[in-house]
């Protein structure tokens, strides 16, 4: 993540991926969403049980190495290694930022 030059709350929510479900819901807009694994979590509620729930499931980490802008999107291509299947594997992480804030991000392969 230190050769990339990630937007603030982009590097905020990577940081926070490291801490615990409050920490990233706190990286979203009140009306924030995520699209993962063909589930949509909107609010920072669902934010929140979405990550803790990825947190319980697996053990992970997340290594950012490419970073495209294209219009409003962040594309943020990164390394992801855990205990899931498939792993390793590059996700794609799609951030549209509103505000100083994530207003939705979508994780795709």
């Amino acid at each position: 993540m230190k050769d990339l030059d990630l937007p603030a709350p982009i590097a905020a929510y990577f940081a926070a991926d490291h801490q615990s479900g409050q920490a990233v819901a706190s990286c979203f807009t009140r009306e924030g969403v995520v699209l993962d694994e063909g589930n949509t979590h909107s609010g920072a509620a669902a934010i929140e049980a979405w990550k803790n729930e990825a947190s319980a499931r697996y053990t992970y980490t997340t290594q950012p190495h490419t970073l495209e802008t294209q219009g409003r999107s962040h594309v943020v291509t990164c390394r992801v290694s855990g205990n899931f299947p498939g792993s390793p594997l590059d996700l794609r992480y799609v951030f549209v930022l509103e505000r100083g804030k994530i207003a939705s991000l979508e994780v795709t392969p």
